[in-house]
């Protein structure tokens, strides 16, 4: 099969006979088994996905197929999918079937996509690396022995390696940003509320995102124009009207942006050097197109990673609880009473990662700590989110790295946490502050390793941001 640039030109074959659903599901499926090594499916759902197929090629005959249809989708084991298993790469859901699909998940399926499996990913989302699944590490398709980052580093090689067309991820400090960065993908999370979060399995409520990952940003941007939008069962998600966003980039725009990138006092200490070019480059290419690029000194940014750590291991601390051995997944047997079972279970059911962060949550949240971490940290929270509105009204976006390295070699951090969580030294700023985030690849290092960069904008501007991230690579 051909490789298709973009979804539009597969779904032009579709309609003119020249390919069927079939086929698409077919070359993927046996992607998905030859780099099964990559360990990046959990789940592949074979005979489902192939008698969707033929469900779908019916449609696509009769006129009568959704915007998605031929659409091959892959999910982060963190989203319900009826019917299937649901374990977020945890011991602890062991044999957890899900009960009914995430909104997120229905509007695909509504619209006639295909969902082909569920990926691999760190343990209730949290890590950078994709190390810390309770199913081994996924490995990077371009460097074996590299990470793909994380959490979402299945999802993000499901579409690196042709697994599938897209897979939807999870975005809570960068899990999606930062993985597209290392694949060579785009890898988009949306505003905080854009996207309903009902039925994704919760780490830190207030920073969780339903993200995309795709080859082309107008992929990316169809798919978010079906999952966006007011649902009644999450009372967090905006109603505010959903653009037609993949529309809007057909259209030619000679719009000239303002951009906002960090001056190097900020990014200098841990950058890779050649992200430092790539970056440099980017910003000369965007003023000979006539943008207007400018250096700011980002407030607060030594904060961002404290405040992040703080309030979303906090938030973990309380919505991990619920997993308890009592009314469903791993329960141990060597309890003796209820506490010590409850106690049990968890140290068997939970990994040293997940271990740690509940007990950095439970810590700030103590009577004896909370005033002094957790109530600060959600003021200086305001604080940079106050700020990052001001840079934004004066400013399009921001330009930044998406992390400060490419994709590290895999166990480079494991011994050393606080190595790892400066993975997310850039990523974490757009979900403490709640703003729309991309990463696009912007070339390679001197290994062949991808760059990405990533640009941030105002509350609900996704379509801009779309506009300008197609626009880069396009200059690319």
């Amino acid at each position: 099969m051909r490789s298709y640039a973009t979804f539009r030109d597969i779904q032009h074959d579709l309609k003119h006979g020249t390919i069927s659903c079939q086929d698409l599901v077919k070359h993927h499926l046996t992607n998905i088994k030859n780099k099964a090594h990559l360990n990046a499916f959990l789940s592949v759902y074979e005979d489902e996905a192939l008698a969707r197929a033929v469900e779908v090629d019916q449609k696509i005959k009769h006129g009568n197929a959704g915007k998605l249809a031929g659409l091959v989708v892959a999910l982060k084991d963190v989203l319900s999918h009826r019917n299937h298993p649901l374990q977020a790469s945890s011991k602890i859901l062991d044999g957890f079937i899900a009960q009914y699909n995430a909104t997120a998940v229905q509007r695909l399926l509504d619209e006639d996509a295909i969902i082909i499996g569920r990926n691999n990913c760190d343990e209730f989302a949290m890590g950078s690396s994709n190390e810390n699944s309770a199913f081994g590490p996924v490995l990077n398709d371009i460097d074996h022995s590299r990470v793909p980052g994380g959490s979402s580093g299945g999802s993000a090689v499901a579409v690196q390696a042709d697994m599938c067309r897209i897979s939807l991820g999870s975005d809570t400090g960068g899990s999606v940003r930062q993985p597209a960065a290392f694949c060579g993908i785009v890898g988009l999370k949306p505003t905080y509320s854009r996207v309903s979060r009902y039925g994704l399995v919760a780490y830190a409520s207030s920073f969780d995102c339903i993200g995309i990952f795709g080859t082309c940003v107008e992929d990316v941007a169809l798919v978010l124009q079906v999952i966006a939008g007011a649902d009644d069962h999450d009372s967090t998600v905006s109603k505010q009207t959903v653009p037609a966003y993949a529309d809007s980039l057909a259209r030619p725009s000679t719009k000239k942006y303002r951009v906002a990138y960090l001056n190097a006092s900020q990014i200098a200490n841990g950058l890779q050097p050649e992200i430092k070019t790539a970056l440099d480059s980017t910003l000369e290419r965007l003023r000979n197109a006539g943008h207007e690029t400018e250096g700011i000194d980002l407030p607060l940014i030594d904060y961002f990673l404290p405040t992040y750590y703080i309030l979303a291991t906090a938030e973990a601390s309380s919505n991990l609880s619920r997993y308890d051995g009592v009314r469903y997944g791993h329960r141990s047997s060597n309890g003796t009473d209820l506490h010590s079972m409850y106690k049990k279970t968890r140290s068997d059911g939970f990994s040293k990662e997940v271990q740690r962060r509940i007990l950095l949550g439970t810590f700030v949240l103590s009577s004896s700590y909370y005033d002094a971490y957790y109530s600060q940290a959600q003021k200086v929270r305001r604080i940079i989110r106050n700020k990052t509105k001001e840079i934004f009204a004066r400013y399009d976006f921001i330009l930044m790295p998406a992390a400060p390295t490419t994709a590290f070699k895999i166990g480079e951090h494991t011994a050393d946490p606080i190595e790892m969580y400066l993975a997310d030294l850039f990523s974490v700023h757009a979900n403490v502050a709640g703003v729309p985030g991309i990463s696009i690849p912007c070339g390679n290092d001197t290994q062949g390793l991808p760059i990405g960069l990533q640009l941030i904008a105002d509350d609900f501007e996704e379509e801009k941001l779309l506009a300008a991230a197609n626009m880069m690579m396009n200059l690319n």
